[in-house]
């Protein structure tokens, strides 16, 4: 065997990362060994192995594998570019733990003087610390990009609750297409602050919630949330209406929203089991594959038809998958694991 090429195992020994991961970015596509050998194990030379090194850095800066992909489908994919921002959240970092820093080192001279500490002094260093320590890991949090650009990331979101204040004051309909636009880009600009991972998105709902109880944060409305639920699920309903007849329709509707908190869980599953590498005909996933299958027959029905016209629905109006936490890549996996499924 050639000195400059590394079987499978010693790639994912000196990577860091499993022989099944390696597997999984083979079988999507995302890394595929340039040669095997006459045993058949994949074999990995130079350009692969920079492959890989762009692959996790593009990881730990919060992209999907999906989005990988693409990105890397590029010929001339700015690679530097995304070193740059990688540099720039860093700096962010940097900033905020120096501002950290002062606040501390504040609170320790006050405490070492006559005088205590002023509970503003207090305040301050919790509320950078707490929030968002309490619901993801360091390592988590380095790869939200909304901790990477907070005062960006506040300022639009301010801005996009202000929009939809002013729909609301003005009487316009959640169903307008001016609604729909903003719905959806609040729902794209959600995926892309949580890393378009599931169960970051969880947490985020959960900690938005506990947010709610201080006075001290400026919470999303009530109202604008519903506004914004009823406007991006009316605009999904439109897609669906152009393959579904009125009693699908009518179906649909009523059952559209009922399972969402069970979706969502078992999305978070299923984009874990994506991501650690697990096949799509392995047992566990195909448990979850057959849980998929229930909540879809919940949602749209047990009719062959009805199903087959919301699978080319799907198909067809990649718009249906924006804003969801459910990619084209997540997709195909579960479609891999529901046919392996069909055929055990």
């Amino acid at each position: 065997m050639e000195k400059n090429v590394l079987k499978i195992g010693a790639l994912a020994a000196r990577s860091g990362l499993t022989v099944r991961a390696l597997h999984h970015y083979d079988d999507i596509g995302l890394l595929k060994p340039s040669a095997r050998a006459d045993s058949g194990y994949r074999l990995y030379n130079r350009d692969d192995v920079e492959r890989l090194h762009k692959i996790q850095a593009l990881r730990k800066f919060g992209m999907s594998l999906a989005d990988i992909a693409t990105f890397l489908a590029s010929p001339d994919a700015p690679f530097a570019d995304v070193v740059s921002q990688q540099i720039a959240a860093l700096d962010q970092q940097i900033k905020q733990a120096s501002t950290l820093r002062e606040q501390l080192t504040r609170l320790q001279q006050q405490m070492n003087s006559d005088h205590a500490p002023a509970l503003e002094s207090w305040i301050g260093a919790l509320e950078h610390m707490k929030l968002y320590e309490q619901y993801f890991t360091p390592e988590e949090l380095k790869r939200l990009p909304f901790w990477q650009q907070e005062a960006r990331r506040n300022a639009v979101w301010r801005g996009m609750v202000d929009e939809v204040k002013t729909l609301i004051a003005h009487g316009v309909p959640f169903s307008s297409a001016e609604a729909s636009a903003l719905a959806l880009r609040w729902m794209e600009t959600l995926e892309h602050d949580t890393a378009a991972n599931p169960e970051f998105a969880r947490r985020m709902t959960i900690m938005m919630q506990d947010d709610r109880l201080s006075q001290r944060h400026s919470p999303i409305p009530q109202d604008v949330q519903q506004y914004i639920g009823e406007s991006f699920n009316e605009r999904k309903m439109t897609l669906y209406a152009k393959y579904l007849n009125a009693e699908e329709m009518q179906y649909i509707r009523v059952n559209s929203r009922k399972y969402f908190h069970e979706w969502l869980a078992l999305l978070v599953k299923v984009h874990a089991q994506m991501e650690s590498g697990v096949a799509a005909n392995h047992p566990e996933m195909q448990a979850l594959a057959r849980e998929w299958m229930r909540l879809f027959r919940a949602r749209a029905g047990s009719h062959p038809d009805t199903q087959s016209r919301i699978r080319l629905a799907h198909e067809s109006e990649p718009e249906l998958l924006k804003g969801t936490w459910v990619s084209p890549a997540t997709l195909a996996y579960i479609r891999q694991a529901v046919a392996a499924c069909e055929q055990a």
